[in-house]
């Protein structure tokens, strides 16, 4: 699971229960109600004829799977929290640096096959000849779990035409930068990442041959850490929670109860690593600041 996916999901959800003042803890219990083998799930078609219905759907739909399921279970959720378009979650900080067209607590990724661009959202809908804090947070959300091929991308209405929104991974991965100030000023709050995936380790090497490997392996590697090095050189690792998925993928909606118990205490795990790492840290720049050894 990648953070523009996933993190999309994540994100939005904590964002609404923060409007809402709800407790986050809360959100485990929801996310373990969640049916993921309905993410993945079929037509008839494809239910009675396997991988030959999931071809034929990719070619009359450009993606194997729907992605109803997202909106089905995360709308509702999402209006219990009392959100439903990015107006609900516009922030009124007269501090801030951001733009007029920037001040929500929530950002998602996608992106536009038919302008070759990135594109934030609710930042750049006027770009598209759209209100911001008119359109709904969970179309958004799902444009950017559109993982190209595997669910269905999405269609979005222009003054001059229509645009494919896909899974915003396919550029950006990993855009904790997005939080950043750029306007010099000192930041009020550390900005901290969760990356769904271990740090990155030396595996052994091996060539690609048939085209269509060159095919998927190009898919794979725009929608995963081919940017890590930049992040590195930006201090982006210092402030990232790597979280070891175990081998599951953006696309293994089969999870056992076990594979959730895994995944859950990797997370917890992770976390508890980052912050023992941020005291150690802090307490050694407040010795140093001191003139202690």
């Amino acid at each position: 699971m990648r953070a523009p996916a996933a993190g999309a999901i994540v994100a939005a959800l904590v964002a609404a229960y923060q409007r809402a003042g709800k407790d986050l803890h809360e959100l485990e219990d929801e996310m373990r109600r969640v049916q993921y083998s309905k993410f993945a799930e079929g037509s008839l078609l494809q239910r009675l004829t396997g991988p030959v219905g999931d071809g034929l759907e990719l070619l009359l739909h450009e993606g194997a799977h729907s992605g109803d399921y997202l909106v089905e279970w995360l709308e509702p959720l999402l209006a219990s929290a009392g959100v439903r378009t990015f107006a609900d979650l516009a922030r009124h900080d007269p501090h801030d640096s951001l733009g007029p067209d920037e001040r929500y607590s929530l950002v998602v990724h996608v992106s536009d096959l038919s302008r070759r661009a990135l594109v934030r959202l609710p930042w750049d809908y006027r770009e598209y000849g759209k209100e911001p804090g008119d359109q709904k947070v969970v179309d958004a959300v799902r444009a950017s779990m559109s993982i190209p091929f595997y669910f269905r991308p999405v269609e979005v209405t222009t003054a001059s035409g229509q645009v494919t929104w896909v899974d915003g991974g396919l550029l950006s991965n990993f855009p904790i930068t997005v939080f950043d100030r750029t306007d010099g000023g000192t930041p009020r709050w550390p900005t901290w990442g969760v990356k769904l995936s271990a740090r990155p380790t030396t595996t052994a090497d091996e060539p690609v041959r048939t085209t269509l490997g060159l095919a998927v392996r190009a898919l794979q590697t725009l929608t995963a850490d081919w940017n890590r090095y930049r992040l590195a050189e930006e201090g982006v690792g210092r402030r990232t929670v790597f979280v070891d998925t175990s081998g599951i993928s953006a696309t293994d909606f089969d999870l056992t109860q076990d594979d959730q118990n895994t995944l859950f205490q990797n997370g917890r795990t992770a976390a508890a690593r980052f912050l023992r790492q941020i005291e150690r840290t802090s307490a050694t720049t407040q010795r140093s600041t001191r003139g202690e050894p």
